[in-house]
């Protein structure tokens, strides 16, 4: 029989949620795989705590690698990127929400490359533009720029609300650090996310 042990909470803002799940009836295979924001690693229950560890490591370590390989933006028209960023409205932001539903944008489309930032909103329209240079990035770093704009439908400007909420994505830290990186790489003049539009 199963025995769930709860969600493991790490102090790394960047690192997911695990849950492990022992089974009697597993001799030696480790399977995992994503149950919404949660990392589910099933184990024989014979396993000790340290091999334990060894493989919830390994799992988000291998999952981590298959994220970098997908690009999602390469292919993705604006209805894909619409239905992303809501799809993260819901995992992220609805929880966090003091009415339990975060603002929607009217629009989600991508847009030619801006000089200054990967991607831009405009609260009082609920427009959000991405940056085509966004389609080469893992999914997870889109997904933080995604979040980063969603947040701004409530919050216009980045104060210690904004932050509080753009945290909501654990990725969040990661993606900036890639995307500065990215930008100094390329020789790029990008030094953040945006700067919420004002209409």
């Amino acid at each position: 029989m199963p025995d769930p042990r709860p969600p493991e909470r790490s102090e790394r803002p960047d690192r997911p949620e695990v849950e492990v799940r022992r089974s009697a009836r597993r001799r030696r295979t480790v399977s995992w795989r994503r149950e919404g924001a949660t990392v589910v690693v099933s184990i024989p229950a014979s396993m000790s705590r340290a091999e334990e560890r060894h493989w919830v490591d390994e799992a988000l370590k291998r999952l981590e690698r298959s994220d970098a390989r997908r690009k999602p933006g390469r292919r993705a028209g604006d209805a894909d990127l619409a239905a992303r960023a809501d799809a993260l409205a819901r995992a992220h932001l609805d929880p966090i929400a003091p009415d339990g539903a975060w603002p929607r944008p009217a629009s989600v489309r991508w847009t030619a490359p801006m000089r200054t930032r990967w991607a831009s909103c405009t609260p009082t329209e609920g427009t959000i533009r991405i940056s085509e240079r966004l389609r080469e990035v893992p999914g997870w770093v889109l997904d933080h720029v995604l979040v980063h704009e969603l947040v701004h439908l409530r919050e216009p400007h980045h104060g210690p609300a904004f932050r509080a909420a753009e945290a909501a994505y654990p990725r969040s830290e990661r993606a900036i650090g890639y995307l500065e990186g990215l930008s100094a790489g390329a020789g790029l003049e990008i030094t953040g996310t945006d700067d919420a539009d004002e209409a």
